[in-house]
């Protein structure tokens, strides 16, 4: 299988979930990762869908939902493709009210979604169009409305893609230790500030060349690609909803300059910064 990257998305942590509507867009995400849950729908087209260690044609309607860190990638034709992708946070699983009676259904749904789910039939069409009219609401009756949708996607005919091996294999490539917590924490928290290897790795007492490889094992990149992710991600977050200059932003993600900032941004996004900053108020409503 093709090299995985792990993606960024444009969700932050006051968010309850986003919705990417994509309209006359082409395919062009290599096969790709993220922490959020994602639930993807291509309308009109045809091609081929990759789903973890599935691979299989799609036409007209494709739903598909994938869980957290599942690898996943569309084939099609080259342009004029409508997808709309729902995004939220994998800490929804992890909320007590999933525990409650009510939230089972969604839970049994999330937990299920880590083997990637394709929805069919007449549920489909509904499904399609609860997000459709999703895009066109705001406020608290949003919340409800994702919720309510949730809940039918729960309770839908749906088919599992992967296989319980692969489910298995990721959930333990995809883990964390408590060292890895710790150091992920602690760059979290000073992400704005220069944070060397060094200093990582003597917080969690390990060398440097012990805790590079140590890094890397438990999640898959290497410790200065895993800075610069999110790095780029908070970059992200300030493009899409501030109108700080590229160059405030660069410094507020820890970048020691401009032109470096532009070339890790534009590598990760295939865009430069003030294109990406376009490209996002024109497809993204969060919620």
């Amino acid at each position: 299988m093709a090299d995985i990257q792990q993606e960024i998305c444009p969700i932050t942590e006051d968010d309850l979930f986003i919705i990417l509507d994509h309209i006359n867009t082409r395919f062009v995400h290599p096969l790709h990762c993220h922490p959020e849950y994602e639930i993807n729908v291509v309308l009109g087209t045809s091609g081929t869908r990759v789903v973890g260690d599935l691979v299989e044609s799609f036409s007209d309607l494709d739903i598909v939902m994938i869980g957290p860190m599942v690898p996943h990638m569309w084939r099609g034709k080259d342009e004029n493709n409508h997808v709309m992708t729902i995004q939220f946070s994998s800490d929804m699983l992890k909320c007590s009210i999933m525990n409650k009676r009510l939230f089972i259904p969604i839970k049994q749904l999330l937990l299920e979604s880590v083997q990637g789910l394709h929805f069919y039939g007449p549920a489909a069409e509904e499904i399609k169009d609860g997000i459709l009219a999703l895009t066109n609401i705001h406020g608290f009756q949003a919340a409800t409305k994702f919720l309510n949708l949730l809940n039918f996607m729960a309770t839908a005919p749906r088919r599992k893609l992967v296989s319980n091996m692969y489910e298995s294999e990721n959930l333990v490539n995809s883990s964390k230790s408590r060292r890895i917590a710790k150091a992920c924490k602690y760059i979290e928290e000073n992400i704005a500030q220069k944070i060397s290897l060094a200093d990582v790795a003597a917080l969690v007492n390990m060398s440097e060349s012990a805790f590079s490889h140590f890094f890397k094992k438990k999640t898959g990149i290497s410790f200065i690609t895993y800075v610069n992710n999110l790095r780029v991600a908070k970059a992200c977050d300030l493009l899409a909803s501030t109108s700080l200059s590229a160059s405030e932003i660069c410094y507020d993600c820890g970048f020691n300059n401009k032109s470096n900032f532009i070339r890790i941004f534009t590598k990760r996004k295939n865009m430069t910064p003030i294109e990406y900053r376009n490209h996002i108020t024109q497809l993204l409503i969060k919620y």
